[in-house]
């Protein structure tokens, strides 16, 4: 087992319990797979579940997010065989948008590449997710010389 299994299962466990309207299933599956990728410099700063899709009713896409002193990385174990592994850097992010509706809040990251619907998240928990994101992101793209810090 990965070295930063039980903390990032710790506190995605403790991100469910704060927030339990938040749907998520198999976190223990998804946090050993997103462990695997944590590099030895790496550090885990926050880790949450939640679904990785366009519409509130699929609820079978469960990823847990790790922010990490280097990235946010996504990873969700699939039920027979495989995995789905993202990992987006800081040079990578564009910005964030926050969108609720009447049950669930949507967390989209968008990158250079693609947009990452983050959904199915309880409303009260995208004003801690918004700024933990949002203050990381503005700290680590103050480490790449060749990107626009405006």
């Amino acid at each position: 087992m990965a070295k930063n299994y039980n903390e990032i299962y710790s506190k995605v466990k403790e991100f469910k319990r704060k927030y339990p309207m938040t749907i998520a299933w198999r976190l223990k599956a998804h946090s050993k797979l997103a462990s695997r990728y944590i590099g030895e410099n790496e550090k885990v700063l926050y880790a949450f579940a939640c679904q990785n899709n366009h519409f509130s009713y699929e609820i079978f896409m469960t990823y847990v997010v790790v922010l990490t002193s280097e990235r946010i990385i996504l990873a969700q174990k699939r039920l027979f065989f495989g995995s789905f592994f993202k990992s987006i850097t800081p040079d990578m992010y564009n910005d964030l948008t926050i969108k609720t509706g009447i049950i669930w809040g949507k967390l989209c990251i968008d990158t250079i590449k693609e947009v990452v619907q983050l959904s199915n998240l309880d409303k009260g928990s995208l004003p801690e997710l918004e700024s933990t994101i949002t203050n990381f992101m503005l700290d680590a793209k103050k480490q790449y010389p060749d990107i626009d810090n405006k």
